[in-house]
């Protein structure tokens, strides 16, 4: 039963609060006295090949297009801290949502057919009459 805190990525994808590794830092850059007290920089690291979020053919989906294992994300856009928490979730979940897609069909190789191949060919011998009329006349 997924709680409030779980990390719901998809329909069927729902990421259990327990394996989201949070740590908070101060943000760096301007902001006096609140930057330099207050933790609000947040980094979210998940580890995708040990989550029990996954099927095995989903787990495999993911571990092949994301770069490591061991997801990790930063934010710190913001002075508050749980808005940084709700950005880092946002994009943990679009990037696990891009991963799980899956890939575009490939197309598959035609071949022409006969009557376009001979249409083609009708046309070529067409421009090579056409060309030939436009020389000058050979004298015999």
């Amino acid at each position: 039963m997924p709680t409030m805190d779980d990390l719901r990525v998809t329909d069927d994808v729902v990421i259990p609060a327990g394996e989201l590794h949070w740590r908070f830092d101060p943000a760096g850059g301007p902001g006096g006295q609140h930057a330099n007290k207050s933790s609000t920089r947040v980094e979210l690291s998940f580890d995708a090949g040990s989550s029990v979020a996954f099927d095995d053919a989903q787990r495999n989906r993911v571990l092949g297009k994301l770069p490591d294992r061991i997801v990790s994300i930063r934010a710190d856009q913001s002075r508050s801290q749980w808005r940084n928490r709700q950005l880092a979730r946002r994009r943990l979940a679009e990037m696990i949502e891009e991963a799980l897609r899956p890939p575009p069909p490939q197309r598959r190789p035609t071949r022409p057919t006969r009557a376009s191949q001979e249409r083609r060919l009708a046309k070529k011998r067409g421009r090579s009459v056409t060309k030939q009329l436009r020389r000058r006349p050979e004298i015999d």
